[in-house]
């Protein structure tokens, strides 16, 4: 049945299409053909972190001076990024695989008010990361209501609630969901962060950089991509204290330079690959992890059972016939949730969830930080998975223990994470799955198909 357009949903049918005739301009097509059963053997290396590149890629826009980056994802999300920043009037140079230049010399404001903006600006979240060097360098920043995954509600107060601890003024407008900052002066002061949001910490840090004073931010976020955008803007001239804990401290100064950063491997690719090479009784061996950064996510994995060595800065995963998840002391089912770092990340909620589907045995999974990303275990259930939805944030999975293979079926991505999580069930299931909508996992993972297949997969673009 065709889709009804009502006033209520005109707007953002109208966003969609703009989307898909982007996606169609890149040739890219939106459906994986996906013959599972296939083991995989070999090599592969995660791509730059793509949170780590929203965040970053907006630096550049407090300085004057040329900002060299490297190890950038060649995903969707930051190509429309990158593209937003061109049209904002940033000099944008590739000079090689994933390594860019940028320099913010001649940024042109006017582009803010214009139609363009608003089409580009609301189609990715990742886009009020402008508002926080926008508003420090040039006193005013404006962002439509941005876009993203549809996995509960995201509100942006803790954003603004920083900004106006600065001595910004905030307005919205709810005729055009426009959201408006602006201050003739940032005053530094000390402010009790609402709660630690990683991209609230990030705006809120590239405006205290430049504002008078010291700012004394606590309930700050720490995951290591924020620590990557700290150090990154220290070198740019930046006096920032307390990296890596919940409490920072920064002293603003009246001018920034340039840099070269270089970005992490992304975490949530590495998690995934371990949690496909579980699934799919495959040998894989993950390059260039940055273990030292993974946090508790390794630990979280072996909790299912899921066997793992560290070779250096690789992790090797080998073939499991089986893996059992490990009960409490007493007995009980095991639960896993996730939490602010150091805690578990929530963006491999959806792989721990799949991974466990295999495994033998029961665990509870409490997804906390988003209420409606635990939806799509209802194809997972079609395929012949045993989950019980409990409500919106918790299931329980009872491991089928390779007694029998799911089953291939035809599905749609909800979300990035949830998508790739739909692909490594599909990648573990007898026959063939469709798997539409897959330009959400093209805006997270890296020409995922083809580095897949690579490895043994069999995964077709349709």
């Amino acid at each position: 049945m065709p889709t009804l357009y009502t006033p209520d949903n005109f707007n953002s049918a109208n966003k969609f299409l703009s989307l898909e005739l982007n996606i169609q301009k890149q040739g890219m097509k939106d459906q994986f053909e996906v013959i599972g059963g296939k083991k995989l053997k070999g090599e592969i290396t995660p791509q730059g972190a793509k949170n780590e590149a929203l965040q970053v890629l907006c630096a550049p826009l407090l300085t004057a001076s040329k900002v060299t980056m490297h190890n950038l994802p060649d995903i969707r999300d930051v190509s429309f990024l990158i593209e937003l920043l061109k049209e904002l009037g940033v000099k944008v140079e590739k000079i090689g695989d994933g390594s860019f230049t940028f320099q913010a010399d001649q940024v042109n404001l006017d582009y803010l008010h214009s139609e363009e903006f608003r089409k580009r600006a609301s189609s990715l979240r990742g886009s009020v990361m402008i508002m926080g060097p926008l508003l420090a360098r040039f006193k005013k920043a404006y962002i439509p209501k941005p876009g993203g995954d549809k996995i509960g509600a995201r509100p942006l107060d803790t954003h603004f609630l920083a900004f106006q601890k600065l001595g910004a003024e905030f307005s919205y407008n709810a005729e055009d969901s426009f959201y408006t900052v602006k201050a003739d002066k940032l005053q530094g002061t000390y402010m009790l962060m609402n709660e630690p949001s990683v991209t609230g910490t990030a705006n809120v840090v590239m405006a205290a950089v430049m504002a008078k004073g010291k700012t004394t931010i606590y309930n700050a976020a720490c995951e290591p991509y924020l620590q990557q955008l700290c150090g990154m803007l220290i070198r740019m001239g930046a006096k920032i204290q307390g990296v890596g804990s919940n409490l920072l401290e920064i002293e603003g100064v009246t001018e920034l330079g340039g840099c070269t950063h270089t970005l992490l491997p992304d975490f949530i690719e590495v998690g995934s690959f371990i949690g496909l090479a579980a699934a799919t009784q495959s040998e894989i061996t993950i390059k260039n992890c940055r273990i030292d950064k993974l946090g508790p996510i390794p630990e979280v994995f072996k909790r299912l059972g899921i066997q793992m060595e560290f070779r250096g800065d690789d992790i090797f995963v080998p073939e499991q016939g089986t893996y059992e998840i490990q009960r409490m002391i007493d007995g009980s089912i095991p639960t896993i949730y996730d939490a602010p770092w150091p805690g578990f990340t929530p963006d491999l909620i959806s792989i721990i969830l799949v991974a466990a589907i295999q495994a033998k045995g029961s665990v509870l999974i409490h997804q906390k930080m988003f209420d409606a990303r635990l939806f799509f275990i209802d194809k997972l259930k079609d395929m012949g998975a045993q989950i019980i939805l409990c409500d919106p944030h918790r299931a329980t999975v009872i491991g089928i223990e390779r007694k029998y293979k799911l089953r291939g079926i035809t599905m749609s991505s909800p979300d990035i994470r949830a998508g790739v999580a739909l692909l490594i069930a599909a990648m573990t299931a007898e026959g063939t799955s469709i798997i539409s909508n897959i330009h959400q996992i093209d805006r997270g993972y890296q020409n995922i198909d083809a580095r897949l297949n690579a490895i043994g997969a069999s995964i077709k673009r349709l």
